[in-house]
């Protein structure tokens, strides 16, 4: 466990080495919102001298999920915060928000690992219509062309016109290829030819979108299952991620989306955008523990730079501050 509470010069030098980039700041100014309706409402009721009973606990589930963390998630912690609240002898209500915050932080770093493009990666990139999938390709293609990778678009969305036209015109901002057919061509031969392309151009990275009309959920599924099947056929001395991307102002929503999602596809990762246009950001910690797939980025904002790989101590850090 960590503590977030009790800063040290190593602390400080982190900090201070992510604010010369300028990527801790936007995390912080990215959850903004959610603090103010979250950390303010907890700074709230853990006021000086109040005791630590069943109405303080209360309270604070309340908070919990009003800012979305989830019924059930919001429960394990309380349940957990009262067990260590009792053995540790707490009378203070201010300890328990150093107690929450490690609690959280629990949470969000079982099983973290870093991801990193160590070989040919295919990413499938798959939600529902909205969420802004074509958008986050075009920052990961940025992102990955800035580490030096060579990045291929697939234009697998081949039921919306303007998908192929808005990812055609990222492939050009970031200067790389892009493998398109006509709309209302078959996505899984668009991705059978982003693949055969990739290989004989040495690629890094395969980007793909895909469709997400979940309105028509079982031809939708369907379509998903064919192009995984020919990702693990056609690329199988590759890396293969299949990454949802959910938007965070769905809320709970954003939950059951990715449960349908699972059922048709091997979900690896979650991209969680609009991060910074919500009061509950409390959602990433209920999307790592409900469904214990790893929030590999997150986005604070709408620049190009504001897609971040998500780093669990430093969302907990930014949340609680």
């Amino acid at each position: 466990m960590l503590n977030f509470f009790k800063k040290n010069k190593k602390d400080d030098e982190i900090v201070e080495k992510e604010d010369k980039k300028g990527l801790y700041q936007r995390l912080r100014d990215g959850l903004a919102r959610t603090r103010d309706n979250f950390t303010s409402k907890i700074d709230g009721i853990l006021s000086f001298g109040r005791k630590v009973d069943d109405e303080l606990f209360e309270e604070l589930e309340e908070i919990l999920i009003l800012a979305d963390v989830g019924v059930s998630t919001t429960e394990k912690i309380i349940d957990n915060l009262k067990e260590k609240a009792k053995e540790q002898k707490l009378k203070d209500a201010e300890k328990i928000k150093e107690l929450l915050a490690e609690e959280i932080y629990d949470i969000m770093e079982a099983k973290e690992t870093s991801f990193k493009i160590t070989q040919p990666t295919l990413i499938l990139i798959v939600g529902v219509n909205g969420v802004g999938k074509t958008t986050t390709i075009g920052k990961l293609a940025n992102k990955f062309k800035r580490d030096g990778k060579r990045v291929l678009l697939v234009a697998a969305d081949t039921f919306r016109a303007a998908a192929i036209d808005q990812l055609e015109v990222w492939a050009g901002k970031n200067n790389c290829e892009i493998i398109r057919h006509e709309e209302g061509s078959d996505p899984a031969s668009v991705l059978f030819d982003g693949i055969k392309a990739a290989k004989s151009r040495n690629v890094d990275v395969i980007l793909c979108d895909t469709a997400g009309r979940l309105h028509n959920k079982k031809n939708l599924m369907e379509e998903l299952k064919k192009i995984y099947r020919v990702a693990q056929r056609e690329f199988n001395e590759g890396n293969i991620e299949t990454f949802l991307v959910l938007d965070a102002t769905t809320g709970q929503n954003a939950i059951q989306q990715a449960k349908i999602f699972k059922e048709a596809t091997d979900v690896t990762g979650i991209i969680l955008t609009k991060l910074d246009g919500t009061a509950k950001g409390g959602i990433v910690i209920s999307i790592k523990s409900e469904l214990d797939i790893p929030v590999r980025f997150i986005g604070v904002g709408e620049g190009i730079d504001d897609l971040q790989e998500f780093d669990s101590e430093k969302f907990v850090r930014a949340l609680f501050e």
